[in-house]
């Protein structure tokens, strides 16, 4: 753990995404923050809730689609958008720049979820939805079934 205001570790990538853990509430008992980098029209996790999280993404550089409880919005650099725990809620780039945003989550699912769900998304191809899920579900994050 670093109190200079450096990143923990190098990025997590997971798939096209990348994840640069900043403060990994599983190690410090609370609060995690991490910066997310979504490339345009790249793969993003699917709808989903947490049963004991709360969430807020502040976008930093580019355009950021993001859904809460069927809300949408494009938010833009210095905007951000609140996610009570229970709420379901999805993000994706469709736009033509990369978008960076800075994630706080409280408290923390931790750096590990994101190297877990890697393994599945980074194996090659499609991938396979009951680990993700399993994942996704040993976190307490709950996926929205497809519609």
């Amino acid at each position: 753990m670093t109190l200079s205001g450096e990143a923990t570790g190098e990025p997590i990538k997971v798939g096209q995404l990348s994840i640069r853990y900043l403060i990994d509430g599983t190690v410090t008992g609370g609060m995690g923050v991490f910066e997310l980098t979504v490339p345009s029209n790249s793969q993003v996790p699917p709808p989903h809730s947490h049963t004991s999280n709360e969430e807020c993404a502040y976008v930093l550089e580019g355009m950021l689609r993001y859904s809460v409880d069927g809300v949408v919005r494009d938010l833009t650099p210095g905007e951000w958008v609140f996610t009570p725990r229970g709420s379901v809620h999805h993000f994706s780039n469709p736009h033509a720049d990369t978008a960076r945003a800075l994630i706080v989550l409280t408290p923390d699912i931790g750096a590990q979820y994101f190297r877990d769900v890697g393994a599945i998304v980074n194996a090659g191809g499609p991938p396979d939805r009951e680990k993700m899920i399993g994942v996704m579900t040993r976190y307490g994050l709950v996926p929205t079934p497809p519609q």
